[in-house]
């Protein structure tokens, strides 16, 4: 199928589409007149791809989902790799969140030492 029907059939964009080529999430092969060309597992890889983006991955973790992108990730049972690629996500995440709850308990505090000290 053609870009413009993959896009219709799984509610992404073209651009979008060929973004997802670009990073290697998704591939087709090119006809002769320079079209892209896709098979009917695209459709499920997108959904995917769509799916995991939405729920907070970014590309490069979803690149590392492998063959789970191939099947239908709201329905099947829990692929390894996917398991694992969401549980360090959300470990770098909950980092960030410690990393960022320290900053702002050191801006309290400064704030709560400073303001007192402030001109009228």
């Amino acid at each position: 199928m053609r870009i413009g029907e993959l896009a219709e059939r799984t509610g992404a964009t073209t651009r979008a589409l060929r973004y997802y080529e670009q990073q290697g999430l998704l591939e087709s092969q090119r006809r002769d007149n320079g079209y892209r060309d896709y098979d009917e597992a695209a459709v499920m890889r997108v959904r995917n791809i769509r799916l995991l983006l939405r729920v907070g991955l970014g590309t490069e973790d979803i690149g590392r989902f492998g063959d789970c992108l191939d099947i239908d990730l709201r329905t099947a049972p829990a692929c390894a790799e996917a398991l694992e690629n969401i549980e360090q996500r959300m470990r770098t995440i909950e980092g960030r969140i410690t990393e960022l709850m320290d900053v702002h308990q050191r801006l309290r505090d400064h704030l709560d030492e400073v303001a007192p000290r402030q001109k009228v």
